[in-house]
């Protein structure tokens, strides 16, 4: 067993990585990571939260001149600036994929890969290895960790999304081992986010700062500063801190384990790959609400169940999906009362229409109208917490008003899909971003052949709307 640190073996296996160790099922993810986070960006790049990221940077940058491109608005800024601006828009428009959970590495990883890719001028079988690097590193160190660091306040997103970001960059960028260790470590020392805000009635800018530090972290190592032996494992390191102890004791677990184990986190590193539990979650919600979507469609339709036939609904879940974020601290307990932007309404929107818009934001009041009846439904529908059933993974029972009960279970990898998949569910986005249907068709098609692509610059290019012919 080795007994380097957890940050040297990361290091080392980050430095070493490359396009031709990723098995396609991995670069097929890496690509869908990357359609799935700027068809974020163009359904978010006018809301409050990308324009207020935008005035911040221009009051910022004022005067100063830019080498990284702004998504969808196509202005340059300074790598940070980009970076954090593409961050609040990917956030904003709610196309993000999520890990255990309240992690949504997309928001982190493709910035800092984006930037370092168009700064670089990389390759897109470059730029693919950066994000799988920052996916599987980031995934890594929070697997296990994440209710438990939860339930000390922390956000477990914010949290990671620096080493996710951090690994990204630096790999794009060719750092060296020892760099990419200095890196990590100083991502130790910059990483932060608090529950606290969002809920009492703030907004917690998340993975937006969690960008800027890694991008600082990066710009450290690169010039040489240390940043410590055992940041991870250490007396102090980052687990005594966030998770409360070095030894790998959980308060709480998704899956009822109570001790992590450290050596877990590099064990068979480029061979089982972490990267590929990441979910799309497709629909403009929080991820514990869209299986209840297609899971619940998938039974109605299985059993010809119309909207008049239901009397109840009973889904039985995870106990911590129904008090996010965390039992501790909770903001949102969806097993009392039921309401928009929980499991209730997605599943009274399933049986009364037999799915649910991908471009409908009901938290942005963006898309369709409500289907007439959504209410009554809703109140029919019971969530059941449980701490055997598996993270995302519902069991839904419809009883019907002739006295019989349907039962279909999630898998909870209903959401593990192929970029072809993803592709096909995200196609309706094309007809409301301001880039067009042609536009993001090719879009699409430029994720798809990334591993060809010269540079990223067509990629974003893309993004952008087309300017009308000057005179």
């Amino acid at each position: 067993m080795s007994t380097s640190s957890i940050s040297r073996r990361l290091s080392r296996w980050v430095a070493a990585l490359a396009y031709s160790d990723l098995p396609s099922e991995v670069l097929d993810r890496a690509r869908g990571v990357t359609l799935q986070g700027v068809s974020s960006c163009l359904l978010g790049h006018d809301f409050p939260e990308t324009m207020q990221a935008i005035r911040l940077v221009e009051e910022e940058e004022l005067g100063c001149g830019g080498t990284t491109t702004a998504l969808v608005d196509g202005r340059r800024f300074t790598r940070a600036g980009a970076a954090f601006i593409n961050s609040e828009m990917m956030f904003a428009g709610g196309k993000w994929d999520t890990f255990r959970m309240v992690v949504h590495p997309s928001c982190a990883v493709l910035p800092a890969a984006l930037m370092a890719a168009e700064v670089t001028r990389c390759s897109g079988r470059e730029f693919l290895t950066g994000v799988v690097a920052g996916y599987e590193v980031m995934e890594r160190l929070g697997a296990d960790f994440v209710p438990t660091i939860l339930a000390r306040g922390f956000h477990a997103g914010a949290v990671l999304s620096i080493f996710g970001a951090a690994v990204a960059a630096a790999k794009i960028m060719g750092l060296d081992a020892g760099q990419v260790h200095g890196a990590l470590a100083q991502c130790v020392n910059l990483a932060a986010g608090n529950l606290e805000g969002g809920r009492s009635g703030g907004r917690s800018v998340r993975e937006g700062a969690a960008v800027r530090n890694a991008l600082l972290a990066v710009g450290l190592a690169r010039q040489g500063i240390p940043g410590g032996e055992t940041a991870f494992e250490g007396e102090a390191g980052f687990y005594f801190a966030y998770a409360g102890n070095k030894e790998g004791r959980l308060s709480h677990s998704f899956a009822g384990q109570r001790n992590a184990d450290f050596a877990a986190i590099t064990e068979k590193l480029g061979e089982h790959w972490v990267f590929l539990e990441t979910l799309y979650r497709i629909y403009s919600t929080p991820g514990y609400n869209i299986a209840h979507v297609d899971v619940t469609a998938a039974l109605c339709k299985r059993d010809h169940i119309r909207a008049d036939d239901v009397d109840r609904v009973e889904c039985v879940v995870n106990w911590l999906e129904t008090q996010y974020p965390s039992p501790d601290f909770p903001s949102r307990r969806t097993d009392i009362e039921p309401g928009r932007e929980q499991p209730q309404y997605y599943a009274a929107h399933a049986i009364l229409t037999g799915s649910f818009p991908v471009t409908k934001n009901v938290q942005q009041q963006v898309g369709a109208a409500d289907p007439q009846g959504i209410d009554d439904m809703m109140r029919r529908v019971r969530l059941i917490p449980s701490h055997t059933q598996p993270l995302f993974a519902p069991r839904v029972t419809i009883h019907t008003r002739d006295g019989i009960a349907h039962t279909l279970e999630a898998t909870g990898r209903e959401f593990i899909m192929s970029f072809d998949q993803l592709a096909k569910r995200l196609s309706p986005i094309g007809a409301v971003v301001p880039v067009g249907e042609q536009q993001y068709a090719e879009l699409v098609a430029e994720c798809r052949q990334m591993d060809h692509a010269r540079d990223v610059s067509r990629l974003i290019a893309l993004t952008c709307p087309p300017q009308p012919d000057r005179p």
